[in-house]
């Protein structure tokens, strides 16, 4: 359900030639209580302003000279991804209503229209234009919320395993190299028992920050659960690997302060390679995490490349 107020804020576009028509569709909405309304007389202008300003609802002339209505229903169905096109057309030839829905267009009202009709026919456009995108924007938060980790934002481990999949892919093509780094916080359950689960919530969210900031944009950091992290670096050769575990390796290291408190954790790294430790997604992360186990059984704070690189 929509709220009626919601509707009332929506952002309205009016495109017409002709400056009494707009004049007397502006005093209409604005008279019915609308507060966002716009226009244009240049047809020209219609999808660049859709462009930046998202309009929930287009009312469009269709008789316009030098671009017609439905030249510019033409050219807001590419910019609309999911081809919904927010527009109801005001036309005086009754033979082009039919044309400018097969068009795209949602809804039409002939000229001279009532008043009256016009506003319940925009009432319920915005109505359901409203709860189209709010069922987009769902969509998006779920499909957001299945591929990351609740927590940091990280990728979760689904996300990783198709991203490592789609690296391997593009590695085995190009030729290219790439790297994996499993990592394991030492000393988080420490932080945990001393100062809580809600400081430890906060530490690995500033962990998961430290590490984004330790890697390109390109590359994927991960949150398997708990205090494990992967990272996934393409074309990264084992010279460019040994260096970012160092780096990530300095950086989680550095003090933090929790709500006043200090803490401090470090981390210790197992690297892999492909093609040499495998090529494919399970038996990198495994080789990963074997390196990872010998990096932890040497001291900890420290890197491991996987047994067969030289």
């Amino acid at each position: 359900m929509v709220a009626p107020n919601e509707i009332l804020n929506a952002h309205i576009l009016v495109v017409d030639d002709v400056e009494d028509n707009v004049m007397l569709l502006e005093q209409l909405l604005h008279g019915a209580g609308y507060t966002s309304v716009s226009s244009t007389r240049v047809p020209q202008e219609v999808c660049e302003l859709q462009r930046r300003y998202r309009f929930s609802l287009i009312l469009l002339d269709l008789q316009m000279p030098g671009m017609d209505g439905f030249q510019v229903i033409e050219q807001l169905k590419q910019l609309e991804p999911d081809d919904y096109v927010p527009v109801l057309v005001i036309t005086a030839q009754p033979m082009h209503k039919l044309r400018a829905l097969r068009d795209g267009a949602k809804d039409f009202i002939s000229k001279p229209f009532d008043p009256r009709e016009l506003l319940i026919r925009i009432h319920n456009m915005l109505e359901v234009r409203l709860l189209h995108e709010a069922a987009r924007d769902q969509s998006k938060t779920l499909e957001s919320l299945a591929l990351s980790d609740p927590l940091t934002g990280l990728a979760n481990r689904r996300l990783l395993v198709d991203r490592l999949s789609m690296g391997i892919a593009q590695a085995r093509r190009e030729p290219a190299d790439m790297a994996l780094l499993y990592l394991d916080l030492d000393g988080f359950k420490a932080v945990n028992n001393t100062l809580g689960h809600p400081a430890g919530d906060a530490l690995l969210k500033m962990v998961a920050g430290r590490l984004q900031s330790a890697v390109r944009e390109q590359d994927t950091v991960a949150r398997l659960g708990g205090d494990e992290f992967v990272i996934v670096l393409g074309g990264a050769g084992g010279d460019e690997a040994v260096q970012v575990a160092e780096k990530v390796i300095e950086s989680v290291s550095q003090p933090y302060a929790i709500e006043g408190a200090p803490a401090r954790v470090t981390v210790s790294v197992g690297i892999s390679l492909y093609p040499v430790h495998g090529d494919e997604a399970e038996t990198l992360m495994k080789s990963a995490d074997l390196a990872l186990y010998e990096a932890k059984r040497s001291g900890k704070n420290a890197f491991r490349v996987a047994a067969g690189y030289s």
